[in-house]
């Protein structure tokens, strides 16, 4: 096992807890990492703005956001597929018919379709983060990198027999994230890659939910938490022990970075 000259640590259920905090062995684990001289990197489906405040306590300048739509390496945007508005605008009436509530982000705000929607009031509680204001156009004037789509699995199944040109996947038991199709932290974590001068072989990521199972599949080390769906921890060469078990510090021991 060769090891990892970059490594991808996604952010909930892997950094954070559900409580969303961050371990303070996860932390120490950053920093010793940091200073074995080893890149640090992020991969979320995540806003930028969502995670703004981690970045800076850990002290991390690359990132893949919205599950690989938009990424910066070093401070500098080096990838973005914004979503078609066109499409997006049919999938909206598509939603309303059916009375599902959606969420729009560009990389630097979200706007919600409805002043009051209880489904997207707890996906944003859950993520302890505010209820976004209301602007239903906002897909219009802006580009979008990722929507959120708050609707049960039976419905997801229609959404995505109807629309062939996004990818839906769930983050929650009453959301799913919109990405275009083909798009995954996995082609994030290429772009970054390449773009540092690291080739797929060098690079290690962390994750435990479906959304990281292709980066799980394809970097050179593919590690699930202990807390991670089963699905997830397949994917994955090895499990480490839960987030609140210590899993990034026992993981980067595993894969010998610490």
């Amino acid at each position: 096992m060769k090891k990892p000259s970059i490594v991808f640590f996604d952010i909930d259920g892997t950094l954070y807890t559900k409580e969303m905090t961050l371990p303070p062995s996860a932390k120490k684990a950053i920093q010793d990492l940091k200073e074995n001289g080893v890149y640090v990197a992020i991969a979320t489906g995540r806003a930028p703005f969502m995670f703004e405040s981690l970045r800076q306590e850990l002290g991390i300048e690359t990132f893949v956001s919205f599950n690989g739509s938009y990424v910066v390496a070093e401070g500098e945007v080096v990838d973005k597929k914004p979503l078609k508005s066109e499409d997006v605008g049919h999938l909206h009436v598509e939603a309303g018919t059916r009375e599902h509530g959606m969420v729009f982000m560009d990389h630097e705000q979200a706007a919600a379709d409805s002043e009051e929607n209880e489904d997207i009031s707890r996906g944003m509680n859950d993520l302890k983060l505010p209820y976004p204001p209301m602007n239903r156009n906002f897909y219009k004037d802006h580009e979008i990198y990722q929507a959120l789509l708050f609707c049960g699995p039976d419905a997801e199944e229609k959404y995505r027999d109807t629309f062939d040109t996004f990818r839906f996947v769930r983050w929650h038991q009453l959301a799913v994230d919109v990405v275009p199709v083909g798009g995954s932290k996995a082609e994030g974590i290429q772009a970054a890659a390449a773009h540092l001068g690291f080739s797929m072989d060098e690079t290690a990521a962390f994750g435990d939910a479906l959304n990281d199972v292709e980066m799980l599949k394809e970097t050179g080390i593919g590690i699930a938490m202990g807390n991670a769906l089963e699905e997830v921890k397949q994917a994955a060469d090895f499990v480490t022990s839960p987030v609140y078990e210590d899993g990034v510090k026992q993981g980067l021991e595993r894969i010998g970075l610490l």
